[in-house]
């Protein structure tokens, strides 16, 4: 058996670990064409207002339930029961969903890129039928268990940050060398204008700040323990978002943000990076295009059985049908996987119907990929505030701060996420329709079905319940009754 210390983890490895989970540069790019250098205080303070504290409390979590499983389900369960457990639970999944619309023609993209070196232009409806056959097909291969998948996901992320690495330091380096930003940097481009419309973009930030699950499930094996944990947590917060923000800060230093697209602004930015070193940008647009293919496509095929199949391995038997969840010879949920699709292609389709060409699509699927995001550690932080209101005498070898000041970060944070999510809902400038149809309707009717899904489970456990109960004899019912 391993000792203690074979399986515990140092600062570095868990630094490292929270920067791979947390940065990615196409959110700084998509960020930057939202609200420009206001992106720069903006990831800042993501990561230290939202970041640090929401790892603190999944940490918490993580050591009240240190004899269980970890896992989202247990962390609500333990303070709010089952079922908004199982909301909780839902809501990663249905997360998920929206994912898949902003990926999946973000992968069309960097095929285009990876093979022609250029940006092939599709129609909004094109592209969503080439992205369900793109989904078809990984959705096929998610099924046979490919244990390449993995490793294919592993090297594509590696290779995206080394090369998100690269282009910071480059640019930076050029920017100290004299290089003058094609928008020039000053105080009052970087004051953010505090409107609905910035607040809903913070959700595209707090989202890109997001990750916290990935990284507060290991409190327990840090070398060190709880006190390490934190001081390496709140480093690592800092140090994400000053990668953040030197990021936003250099980013326009060859192409302003008003040039840039959402389909194509990383090899925009790139493009203008290899041309100012005399690099081909053909050349450079073929080997971003093949990096970013690479992580993206195997991180599709990873997502597209690994929340299917961690929602049923968590949530109570009986809730979903037998034959839906059932795993084939690969131990992968096929039939699941394929309702998913099905699912999904709907979720496709009606933004493709309201947008003029591909960059409006990616507008509007980002933004709601962004906000649905928001709904997991909305109820964890709403779990956590119940935890520290009503359960706070539970044991636990970490707490984050006194009952106070947990009750403090947890109610800021449920408010400040709340305003960002109902702004996202709700974004400015969209047709109001397609926000109704669409952003409105899609929260309210997957949540609402997940909410009649759990009640029918209920009424099915107690009619179960009630039909176990042994039937008195007649002399003893006549005995009760007199």
């Amino acid at each position: 058996m391993a000792n203690r210390s074979d399986i515990q983890i140092g600062r570095f490895m868990l630094l490292s670990m929270a920067v791979a989970a947390i940065f990615n540069i196409r959110n700084v790019v998509n960020s930057n064409i939202a609200i420009g250098l206001a992106a720069v205080p903006a990831f800042l303070f993501a990561t230290a207002t939202f970041f640090i504290p929401y790892v603190l409390i999944i940490a918490e979590f993580v050591s009240l339930n240190k004899d269980a499983k970890s896992g989202i389900y247990q962390w609500i369960r333990s303070s709010l029961g089952d079922k908004w457990a199982f909301v909780g639970a839902y809501c990663y999944w249905f997360v998920n969903l929206f994912y898949f619309t902003s990926v999946l023609p973000n992968i069309l993209v960097y095929s285009s890129y990876a093979w022609l070196g250029y940006e092939v232009q599709f129609s909004p409806l094109f592209a969503v039928l080439l992205s369900i056959l793109l989904f078809a097909f990984a959705t096929w291969v998610s099924t046979k268990g490919a244990a390449w998948v993995g490793r294919v996901t592993s090297i594509g992320s590696s290779l995206v940050l080394v090369m998100a690495f690269g282009f910071v330091a480059l640019s930076a380096f050029d920017w100290i060398g004299g290089a003058t930003p094609a928008t020039p940097v000053t105080a009052a481009a970087m004051a953010p204008a505090v409107s609905w419309s910035f607040m809903g973009t913070m959700a595209w930030i707090l989202f890109a700040a997001g990750g916290a699950e990935s990284v507060g499930v290991f409190l327990n094996d840090v070398r060190g323990g709880a006190r390490t944990f934190v001081r390496t947590i709140i480093f690592a917060g800092l140090l994400i978002g000053a990668l953040y923000s030197v990021s936003a800060l250099v980013l326009n230093l060859y192409v302003p943000a008003s040039k840039l697209s959402y389909t194509s602004g990383v090899f925009q930015v790139f493009g203008a990076l290899g041309e100012h070193h005399s690099v081909s940008p053909l050349m450079l647009n073929r080997l971003v295009g093949a990096v970013m293919l690479l992580g993206s496509f195997g991180t599709l095929m990873v997502w597209t059985a690994a929340p299917v199949k961690a929602l049923f391995s968590e949530i109570p038997k009986g809730i979903f049908g037998e034959r839906a969840i059932a795993l084939n010879r690969h131990d992968m949920p096929e039939r699941a996987a394929w309702i998913q699709f099905f699912v999904v292609v709907p979720l496709l389709i009606i933004p493709a119907m309201g947008s003029s060409n591909v960059n409006q699509l990616l507008n509007v699927v980002i933004n709601m990929t962004a906000a649905t995001a928001l709904l997991p550690p909305l109820v964890i932080m709403a779990a956590y505030f119940h935890l520290r209101l009503r359960l706070d005498h539970l044991p636990r070898d970490f707490r984050m701060g006194s009952r106070r000041v947990g009750l403090a970060v947890a109610g800021t944070l449920l408010a400040f996420s709340g305003l960002a999510f109902i702004a996202a809902i709700f974004p400015a400038g969209q047709d109001l329709l397609l926000t109704l149809g669409y952003n409105v309707g899609g929260v309210v009717l997957f949540l609402g079905w997940a909410w009649w899904k759990y009640r029918q489970y209920e009424r099915s456990v107690a009619t179960s319940q009630a039909s176990s109960q042994p039937l008195l004899p007649a002399s003893a019912s006549a005995q009760r009754s007199s």
